[in-house]
């Protein structure tokens, strides 16, 4: 099994974790990211990246029930489609052009998806008080690519203005401020 199939695997599964563990009416829970409750953070990952992740390279894109009717089985739907594709070498390798350029099935989920879901597992965790504490090695490794690229990151729209933290901030919480949520 290749380290970017192993992570996923791991950020994915914490990801599983939480969603599995909303509590009842947790659901409509208000999330760090404005205008969004819990159920819109499964919404968000299930609406972009089949199309990019799955679709771009030619790969099926599985059946996947509403997000509003069961988040956890739609989720479900989208991590297995997303493993399984990390987990055949020969798909893992398939290279692919994107609006992101050039990039194998592995680089793209690595790339794009992995991160999306480990800053998306503290949303939905805070959202609905569930332990927030994210994968260390994880959260060093996304806050290292995230800095060393922070021009291209801001301007891709995709985050807030960072939030100030105070200097002895652990990274998660570093992490969590430079994508512009308050932690």
């Amino acid at each position: 099994m290749s380290e970017i199939a192993e992570r996923f695997r791991r950020v994915a599964g914490r990801f599983t974790e939480v969603a599995e563990g909303v509590p009842a009416g947790g659901w409509e829970a208000p999330t760090p990211c404005e205008g969004w409750v819990a159920r819109d953070v499964v919404r968000h990952l299930v609406d972009w990246m089949p199309g990019l992740l799955l679709s771009g390279p030619g790969l099926p894109v599985p059946e996947m029930p509403p997000v509003d009717d069961d988040p956890v089985g739609a989720w479900q739907a989208l991590r297995d489609a997303l493993q399984a594709a990390l987990d055949d070498p020969a798909v893992a390798e398939r290279s692919f052009e994107s609006r992101a350029g050039r990039h194998t099935v592995a680089d793209a989920i690595d790339r794009f998806g992995t991160g999306d879901v480990l800053v998306h597992t503290w949303d939905l965790a805070r959202a609905t008080g569930q332990d927030e504490t994210l994968d260390a090695d994880e959260v060093h490794r996304l806050l290292g690519a995230m800095v060393a690229m922070e021009g291209p990151m801001r301007a891709s729209g995709h985050y807030g203005p960072r939030v100030e933290v105070a200097d002895d901030a652990g990274e998660q919480a570093r992490l969590i401020a430079f994508t512009g949520r308050s932690v």
